[in-house]
């Protein structure tokens, strides 16, 4: 029974860890931009989705003003992105430029027969059901839709992080085999 109450509370653990990085951690989306457009938002169940209120903004309104950009994929499937400025909040993208992303990203817009492909940097998720939106960190241009963009940004963050936990992990290892242990077999 301990057996799996252990396995079931570390497998918790890495669905936990591994979503708070899904979400946090910067992607790259290839995408043609189709319209860009601002609208006022009012904040329900989703608001933690949302970038922090007091970023450039009065705080306790339940509805402010947000950039969107709207993109489709090569495969056609149509993306909406927010473009909200993190400040210093978390996600630690120190992000002040929401004015000028939404002006770059509307002079990026192409049409589907003279398409002009960009890539999004993000972080987040979009779900049509909660109305929660990635949010755009930057735009450029790149060459066509099957560029490959390598994430060298996450993989850093992601070698940091496995290494901490490999210290860590080793050096308890070592506690528990030293101190804890034979504490045990001496009883």
């Amino acid at each position: 029974m301990w057996y799996y109450i252990k396995w079931t509370f570390w497998l918790v653990i890495v669905v936990i860890v591994g979503s708070f990085l899904h979400y946090t951690l910067p992607r790259n989306d290839v995408v043609r931009i189709v319209d860009t457009e601002v609208r006022r938002i009012d904040y329900g169940e989703n608001s933690i989705f949302w970038a922090d209120s007091n970023t450039g903004e009065a705080t306790g309104i339940p509805s402010r003003d947000v950039h969107f950009i709207n993109a489709k994929k090569s495969s056609g499937k149509d993306m909406v992105y927010r473009n909200e400025d993190t400040g210093w909040g978390w996600p630690p993208y120190f992000k002040f430029n929401t004015s000028n992303l939404h002006t770059r990203a509307t002079d990026m817009r192409s049409t589907q027969e003279n398409p002009k492909w960009v890539a999004i940097k993000r972080y987040g998720w979009r779900n049509q059901y909660f109305s929660i939106y990635p949010n755009a960190i930057s735009v450029k241009p790149v060459e066509g839709p099957d560029v490959r963009i390598i994430p060298w940004v996450s993989i850093s963050i992601l070698f940091v992080l496995g290494c901490l936990w490999l210290a860590i992990w080793s050096r308890w290892r070592k506690f528990r085999a030293n101190r804890i242990d034979p504490l045990l077999d001496g009883e």
